[in-house]
């Protein structure tokens, strides 16, 4: 079974990391301070949630507290979506 977190992780490393699997992503890595995501990047990683995970995310939500790595964004999904 694909967790959150699986889907999470592989849009991260499909496009921020460009594919390659052999870069060891902690869950607890902070994306912004390894230079993973930018503020372009942020926007990608909005409409992902949005689109997969249909949570319509308003200002507040875009915070480092809820994006900056695979377990804050996957506990952010999980706390938005609870059905999921």
């Amino acid at each position: 079974m694909i967790t959150i977190k699986d889907k999470v992780r592989a849009f991260i490393v499909d496009n921020f990391l460009f594919g390659d699997t052999s870069y060891e992503l902690a869950d607890t890595a902070s994306l912004i301070e390894n230079d993973i995501i930018d503020s372009t990047a942020v926007v990608e990683l909005v409409a992902f949630i949005e689109d997969i995970f249909g949570i319509a995310m308003v200002d507040s939500d875009i915070v480092p507290a809820n994006l900056d790595s695979v377990d804050r964004i996957s506990s952010f999904i999980k706390a938005k979506a609870p059905a999921v």
